[in-house]
């Protein structure tokens, strides 16, 4: 059954909103282009304001626009929730949820965590992304992810912290670097050395920006990545410093490949990995259960990763 004509217009005004142009949004939801504008325009008329401005390479919400997409958002995802509840009543267990992660939680964290998921619930559908750290906010509070898991995000309006584990930060770097044998190091040792440093869009940018300010020019930086995996496999064949935590470097620090020495300032460097929702939206049972898990693996995680460290 078709949904009704203002559902439909609800479903067409998100599309055009997440893809920036009617062409691509017909595109992805395989419908004629003139069906979406001619509902869209229906749809602008009937609210009495302009939500996009149209432009010849796209079209942009307008400011009223901005404020109806959260109502959107608001009521696409209780719809979601509506048909996760009912199918659960029917004794189902399907539907979608989209997760969006850092990068570094793709070696072994994300891989275990999803396949709990999917055992436990068969029929869900998993969409996973992974991206830094510091451009999961927008993802998470536009609705284009369920959820978000990213390390060391500030306080965002329009998202709410379910939970969080702490991390130690430290150098990483080769067996025979100088500094491998280290218990403990402050930036200063490291800076003295070639370095491998993050762009700004890793969290572990925000994490040492007092550092890296510090020592503007006054360091051998041999690469700057976005990329936490890139970081990791210019450290494989460089003989330079590199920082993160241990989550990801797992295979290469049991093969002896890498070392993890943690950082010390006036007190230990620490990240959080959080887990966020989009503010104020109810829970489907999926996100429930996902939330559950992660909470579970976080707690995990920090216990043998405090283990190591103490």
């Amino acid at each position: 059954m078709k949904p009704p004509i203002r559902y439909r217009s609800i479903l067409y005004f998100d599309a055009v909103r997440r893809y920036g142009s009617i062409r691509e949004a017909a595109r992805r939801l395989e419908v004629a282009a003139s069906a979406i504008n001619r509902q869209l325009l229906q749809f602008e008329k009937d609210v009495g304001i302009p939500l996009f401005e149209r432009f010849a390479s796209g079209m942009k919400l307008t400011a009223a626009g901005e404020v109806f997409a959260r109502h959107v958002i608001t009521v696409l995802q209780d719809a979601k929730r509506a048909t996760d509840e009912l199918d659960a009543l029917r004794g189902l267990r399907r539907g979608e949820l989209s997760v969006v992660a850092v990068e570094s939680l793709s070696a072994t964290v994300l891989p275990s965590l999803l396949a709990a998921m999917i055992h436990r619930y068969p029929g869900v559908k998993l969409i996973v992304k992974t991206i830094g750290s510091n451009l999961i906010p927008d993802i998470v509070a536009d609705g284009t992810a369920d959820v978000g898991l990213a390390f060391s995000l500030g306080h965002h309006p329009e998202l709410q912290q379910m939970g969080l584990a702490r991390f130690r930060l430290g150098a990483v770097m080769q067996p025979d670097h100088p500094l491998a044998r280290e218990k403990q190091l402050s930036f200063s040792d490291c800076a003295v050395h070639p370095v491998i440093l993050p762009a700004p869009d890793l969290s572990i940018h925000t994490v040492l920006a007092p550092h890296l300010a510090r020592f503007a020019g006054k360091m051998t930086v041999v690469a700057e990545a976005g990329s936490v995996e890139l970081m990791k496999n210019l450290t494989l064949k460089l003989p330079a410093i590199s920082f993160q935590t241990r989550l990801g470097l797992e295979r290469e620090l049991l093969a002896r490949k890498l070392v993890h020495v943690p950082l010390q300032a006036t007190g230990p460097v620490t990240t959080e990995l959080g887990i966020y929702v989009r503010r104020g939206r109810t829970f489907p049972p999926t996100l429930d259960a996902f939330i559950a898990l992660v909470l579970e693996q976080l707690s995990s995680l920090e216990k043998s990763a405090r283990s190591r460290t103490s």
